[in-house]
């Protein structure tokens, strides 16, 4: 597990439902990384939804697997949320936890925007499929960008506009919005707004990263003296 300044700042880690799920869980000796591997469980499970959504006709069907989808995601940032929780606060962490941090979120990164393309796709919209793949790309090279920094000694950047929790909160308010989207004659175009949303936020993201990290090593090198 990442040490406690490279924590992404969340409010909901001081919620009380938050505190006492993480010291429950922690009673129990559960594992960080079994808590970990969860997370990625629920975005596989978010994944199938999705995919099922986009291939079936029938409305109410449709809409309950796309709410299934929303309340996995939420689920996964739960999961995210209480693995270092779990880790930190109760000190439960383990060797390999580092790794257990970060590879579930990456995969489930891209699995869920991924299938959210798939889904729009089975809609009619053209270039979903490509868009939702875009979203996960951009999503991994957010990631690297921290960890780039965080290997070049600095503390981890988590900023935004279209960091993980602002990705999931755009693809959970997607799959309740599309739920009722026979409502308005819609099938895929909400999902499809919010991938070309979410595309669009992460590559601003990337690029914000990349600069702040420029200006870190400039200043760092300042700082050392070299000409």
């Amino acid at each position: 597990m990442a040490e406690i300044d490279n924590r992404r700042p969340i409010k909901s880690r001081e919620a009380g439902w938050a505190q006492r799920a993480a010291a429950a869980l922690a009673d129990a000796n559960a594992s960080p990384d079994l808590i970990s591997a969860a997370s990625f469980a629920f975005s596989a499970f978010g994944s199938a939804m999705l995919l099922g959504a986009g291939m079936i006709e029938l409305w109410p069907v449709r809409a309950a697997l796309l709410l299934a989808a929303a309340a996995a995601i939420q689920l996964r940032l739960i999961c995210n949320l209480l693995d270092g929780m779990v880790a930190v606060e109760h000190r439960l962490s383990s060797p390999a936890g580092a790794i257990w941090n970060e590879l579930p979120d990456r995969f489930s990164d891209v699995v869920l925007l991924a299938a959210a393309g798939y889904c729009a796709a089975g809609g009619g919209m053209m270039f979903a499929v490509e868009l939702g793949w875009t979203c996960a790309a951009f999503a991994l090279l957010t990631a690297y960008l921290r960890e780039l920094g965080r290997g070049l000694g600095f503390a981890a950047d988590f900023s935004g506009p279209m960091a993980k929790p602002q990705r999931m909160a755009a693809l959970t308010i997607a799959c309740l919005v599309s739920a009722l989207e026979p409502l308005w004659g819609w099938r895929g175009q909400t999902l499809m707004i919010a991938l070309a949303i979410v595309a669009l936020g992460t590559a601003f993201t990337a690029f914000r990263r990349t600069r702040t990290l420029a200006r870190r090593l400039a200043e760092k090198d300042t700082e050392g003296g070299n000409p």
